[in-house]
């Protein structure tokens, strides 16, 4: 048997390090590097099972060719070079005829190696096709409102924990989604007493084992925040030498904002009581080096971007950004400062025609002058994963629509394309990685023969290049070779990194120490006031207020829906895992007791949820994990394992007030009984 160091490709902050055992070419186990400082020696229930995942016998083997509807999931097997030949033919009557607009790449997360993920985008964008504003389901939302208050640069380092006095999960399921940071977190709670606050709606696996657990009212951390602001300043906690020195605006947010948000008002809108405000004010004013691990859900909704900011803004009233050990995390990839250009935008318009990720439904629907009329998604789901999901269906069900997928598995999206191509999963890739969770930075070799016929998304990308006439020297290197291009013209400690250790899979540390750095931003302080917001017509100071479209949906609708990963089954890209599937069980929706006995609806029992965008069935389990008022879905899960739908069918295409992110938790809806069963079984 023969071990091969990897690196976990999976959409997660931590990207491990992992060990793959091989036995005749097929891997057989996977587990935590023992030598890898952060991942020490464990891999999350998931990843443990990846041998399964890329052994799953519903893995795709060969090219297929639709042969049946579109939805249907009829195909039949074709050969490599037939595939590529229709594909690049079809692509060139479509430039042809309405120009390369007309085309649409979808390449996102489901591999997070630099050349895997990154190759396929910079096909498009050296064809000048319309180009995906991707992220937009998940994290510019956040991101957007971490650079126009700190900057682009990344938070602390998650390893600093050791020197903390204090830990704060703020809207992050930390057991479930950052495993590594949380065993470090617990380590320290054991070792020094170091108390550990989850702020979540849902009492997670976190929340259960912390110190304090907050159960706050969706879509109410901004309040929150303001409302330990207040408090600190009234009680002398706030460090003014740090606010004078470092920050730009807290004057004007003392005077005009802090007074709205005494204790008793906050308890009013986040549903908490006000002991419990007051105690979390008096623990984090007096820690001397308190660290905030931000999630990124609580900005999923409509006021998101202000959330995440008033939160991101406490440590510049506490002045613990300026500590080992305290200040904020949200995502740690701005500090890998690589030259992603190389492989990304290798030619190409430097502007073209953008398609909000989150509105491919409605970009497929309704987008002219040229419509879309080719699509090529890689590495992710969108007719699962998607706002309004049943515009991404309809869109995807066009006749006159060319869709090629590629992918290991025939996904909900997959069974709507003309083409589909048997993707590599990571474990038979080579690929340079970096963390967004932590300061990491590592080549994974293949471990592994592809399954079948199966080839990579960057092998894919090269060919499809060659066909297209494409002459950038991106197309024609190898994998290393591509990713020793991202080094030339990187800056910062990323251009420092020793790259003969790296790619002889050696794991780097990024050199990162945000203590005493100047923000990156315009004024190189922590911004309570921002002139880019004050432009955009965006509060330039924190703030909280109801938002209008919220409160009407609230008064017409009982419940909100809360959207959380599953343990076992985070999203579609562990369907392929029969023990996992099992674990997690059926798509399942969670209701308060209360909730639940004033509909008449039982634990395990098929409910319908539903609103003004349609119907879905999921299976009920009765808990008092969420308050009344909330429904929470886990997961994003396919449609063919549920009663009946996905999820996002309920949700609208609305944005965020920052990035043009998604608003999930923002949707409103009632669950009462599924009486759609036998219908959903014709």
């Amino acid at each position: 048997m023969n071990s091969v160091r990897v690196v976990c490709a999976h959409d997660c902050p931590d990207m491990c390090s992992l060990i793959a055992h091989v036995e005749d070419g097929k891997v057989v186990r996977v587990q935590g590097d023992p030598d890898h400082p952060y991942t020490a020696g464990f891999a999350c229930g998931k990843v443990n099972r990846d041998a399964d995942l890329v052994n799953s016998p519903d893995r795709i083997r060969t090219p297929l060719r639709r042969v049946g509807p579109k939805g249907s999931g009829q195909f039949e097997p074709i050969g490599w070079t037939e595939a590529l030949d229709e594909i690049t033919a079809r692509w060139k009557a479509i430039i042809a005829e309405s120009g390369p607009l007309a085309l649409l790449g979808y390449a996102y997360s489901a591999h997070q190696g630099l050349m895997n993920r990154g190759l396929v985008n910079g096909l498009f964008h050296a064809l000048g096709s319309s180009r995906l504003q991707a992220g937009t389901v998940c994290d510019t939302c956040c991101e957007a409102s971490w650079d126009v208050t700190v900057g682009p640069v990344g938070g602390a380092d998650p390893e600093s924990v050791v020197h903390s006095d204090l830990v704060i999960s703020w809207g992050a399921d930390l057991a479930a989604t950052n495993v590594h940071f949380w065993a470090l977190a617990e380590e320290q709670k054991k070792k020094r007493g170091v108390p550990i606050v989850v702020i979540d709606p849902r009492r997670t696996r976190s929340a259960r084992a912390a110190d304090l657990h907050l159960p706050i009212r969706i879509g109410t951390d901004a309040a929150l925040a303001l409302g330990i602001m207040h408090i600190l300043v009234r009680d002398n906690l706030a460090d003014r030498a740090y606010i004078a020195g470092k920050t730009l605006g807290f004057d004007k947010v003392e005077r005009d904002i802090l007074p709205k948000f005494p204790p008793a008002r906050v308890a009013e809108i986040t549903g908490l009581a006000v002991q419990d405000i007051e105690k979390l004010a008096a623990l984090y004013g007096r820690a001397k080096a308190a660290l905030i691990r931000l999630g990124e859900g609580m900005t999923r909704l409509a006021h998101g971007g202000q959330a995440l900011r008033a939160v991101t803004l406490l440590p510049g009233v506490s002045g613990h950004y300026a500590v080992k050990g305290g200040g904020a995390l949200l995502l740690t990839a701005a500090s890998c400062d690589l030259n992603y250009a190389a492989v990304r935008r290798p030619s190409g318009p430097a502007a073209a025609r953008l398609v909000n990720h989150l509105r491919l439904g409605e970009a497929l629907l309704t987008m002219s002058d040229p419509p879309i009329r080719a699509l090529y998604v890689s590495a992710n789901n969108p007719a699962v994963t998607c706002p309004e999901a049943h515009k991404v269906h309809r869109g995807l069900a066009r006749e006159d629509l060319f869709t090629v997928v590629h992918d290991p598995f025939l996904t909900d999206t997959a069974r709507y394309a003309d083409i589909v191509l048997p993707a590599a999963n990571y474990l038979e890739t080579d690929d340079l990685y970096r963390a967004y969770g932590a300061y990491w930075m590592q080549w994974g070799r293949q471990a592994a023969r592809p399954c079948g016929e199966a080839r990579s998304n960057f092998d894919v990308a090269q060919a499809l290049a060659k066909r297209m006439g494409l002459a950038d020297r991106i197309f024609t290197l190898a994998p290393q070779q591509a990713a020793e291009e991202l080094f030339k013209g990187a800056t910062g400690p990323a251009a420092a990194a020793d790259r003969a250790r790296l790619f002889a899979g050696e794991p780097i540390h990024i050199a990162h120490d945000l203590d005493g750095q100047p923000f990156a931003t315009p004024s190189g302080k922590l911004e309570f006031y921002s002139e880019q917001l004050a432009r955009q017509g965006v509060s330039p100071v924190p703030d909280w207020e109801p938002d209008p479209i919220e409160v009407a949906d609230a008064a017409r609708w009982p419940l909100r829906l809360l959207t959380a990963p599953g343990y076992f089954q985070a999203h579609t890209a562990f369907s392929g895992v029969g023990f996992l599937r099992d674990r997690e069980g059926k798509p399942f929706c969670v209701l308060h007791p209360e909730d639940a006995a004033k509909r008449g609806l039982a634990d395990g029992a098929a409910v319908r949820l539903f609103n003004d965008r349609g119907e879905i069935g999921l299976v009920l389990r009765v808990s008092d994990e969420v308050q009344p008022g909330v429904v929470l879905v886990p997961g994003q899960r396919p449609t063919s394992e549920s009663v009946s739908g996905t999820i996002n069918m309920l949700c609208s295409d609305r944005y965020t007030d920052m990035g043009e992110g998604a608003t999930y938790q923002s949707t409103y809806l009632d669950v009462g009984p599924w009486t759609g069963a036998q219908q959903a079984a014709e």
